[in-house]
């Protein structure tokens, strides 16, 4: 992976106290409680620690430019981003003089560094299509842990896109990436639509930070720079690690296998969407050590925009005034069982300062359904099984977007527009 000059030796943003951290005593409790019984730290090493901290001063300088020559340039924004579309459809070579940047920005984007495995890169993809909307629910509650971090929020609700009535919009276009990138082949085929999503939102969070950095509610003292490769590794663990492991909860099974590739799978995603880490962690284990500190090192300091963006997402997918029949026990049946996911995803004592739905419907049939999840995931180890299972579960996913979708189209939008 690729070392932004200087990244590591960066002051550490006052929003991740982890020094503090390490000093608490019952912090270093549980680190000697942990390295009795497994004979490894509870954290990262000093040396990783340092590498994820100078990441939360890096971004994503070769998209940057692109944006700022294109977008922002002679070219403009409409003409630019048709000029984007088009080289992602038909090759970089079908755009006539393609500006300097935008070719820099292609040679990366096309290049297949020499640690991608194709195999494994397409069996991370495989588990995520036969999770289908089980994906959907496990990174939407997950996520709702991390809204309390201020970092993570505030460009979430400067943007505007996951609070209030747009929650479902923007979480909508969130699962279409997903569906996207984990279609056979999809990352590794030129001209896929699952390049050209990661594409699009990699250069949708290049004009959403470039806005977010210089709003007058962003401190950079605190939080280091927005939508930073730091905070996009911790995106990519939650695509991973966190959803394997919570999924065994409701009866998916994930093996390590599975995991391992889900891993590799995320980190080549990850290198389409422009993230360079300087350390990446490879196993689940290196994994869990860096959510663990990050989860030990959290300042609680959204307020009320973490407030926001936390209660607007189960109410998102409550039944909508005028609709009826089928459509409205849908709609009732994704806002109890979002609700539900909402509650078993977050830590308790988290959930608890919110005001969030009732959550007990949803877990009722959790877990009366249980064994028959259990039972199916199973039985989809036999390959014939398994082949069924995977065709049924992604025929479900793209159902349920476009019942959500009802008739729209996820936009991408990349104008870096802030609602205030």
């Amino acid at each position: 992976m690729t070392t932004e000059p200087g990244s590591a030796t960066r002051p550490t943003p006052t929003a991740f106290p982890y020094r503090e951290t390490m000093r608490r005593p019952s912090v270093r409790r549980a680190r000697r409680v942990v390295k009795r019984l497994t004979g490894t730290d509870l954290f990262p090493t000093d040396e990783q620690i340092e590498a994820f901290c100078g990441d939360m001063y890096a971004s994503d300088p070769v998209a940057e430019r692109f944006v700022d020559e294109v977008f922002h340039g002679a070219v403009g924004p409409e003409a630019g981003r048709a000029m984007l579309k088009q080289a992602l459809d038909h090759g970089l070579a079908s755009v006539d003089e393609p500006p300097e940047a935008m070719a820099a920005l292609f040679r990366e984007f096309e290049d297949v560094p020499d640690w991608v495995d194709p195999v494994l890169v397409e069996a991370g993809a495989q588990v995520w299509r036969r999770w289908g909307t089980f994906l959907f629910s496990v990174a939407g509650g997950e996520t709702l842990e991390m809204y309390t971090e201020a970092a993570v929020a505030t460009p979430l609700s400067l943007a505007g896109g996951y609070a209030g009535d747009n929650a479902l919009r923007r979480f909508l276009e969130t699962a279409k990436f997903w569906i996207d990138v984990s279609q056979p082949g999809a990352l590794l085929t030129p001209g896929s639509q699952g390049r050209t999503t990661a594409m699009m939102v990699r250069v949708m969070h290049v004009s959403v930070r470039r806005g977010v950095a210089r709003h007058p509610e962003w401190d950079e003292s605190r939080w280091g720079h927005p939508i930073s490769q730091a905070y996009q590794l911790l995106t990519l663990a939650g695509g991973s690690v966190v959803p394997a492991l919570a999924l065994w909860g409701v009866g998916v099974q994930t093996t390590r296998r599975e995991i391992n590739a889900l891993i590799h799978f995320q980190r080549y995603m990850g290198y389409l969407l422009g993230i360079r880490n300087t350390w990446y962690p490879e196993t689940i284990a290196d994994t869990l050590r860096l959510l663990a500190l990050v989860t030990f090192s959290r300042s609680h300091d959204a307020g009320r925009h973490g407030a926001e963006l936390i209660e607007s997402f189960p109410r998102a997918f409550v039944s909508r005034e005028g609709h009826t029949g089928p459509q409205r026990v849908r709609e009732h049946y994704n806002g109890t069982i979002y609700a539900a996911y909402s509650r078993m995803f977050m830590i308790p004592t988290t959930y608890a300062r919110y005001d969030m739905p009732t959550a007990w419907p949803g877990l009722a049939w959790i877990l009366l359904r249980y064994p028959v999840v259990f039972a199916i995931e199973s039985l989809r180890r036999i390959p014939a099984v398994g082949r069924v299972h995977e065709r049924w579960m992604t025929a479900h996913r793209e159902n349920w977007y476009w019942a959500q979708m009802a008739g729209r189209e996820a936009e991408f939008d990349a104008s870096g527009a802030l609602r205030r």
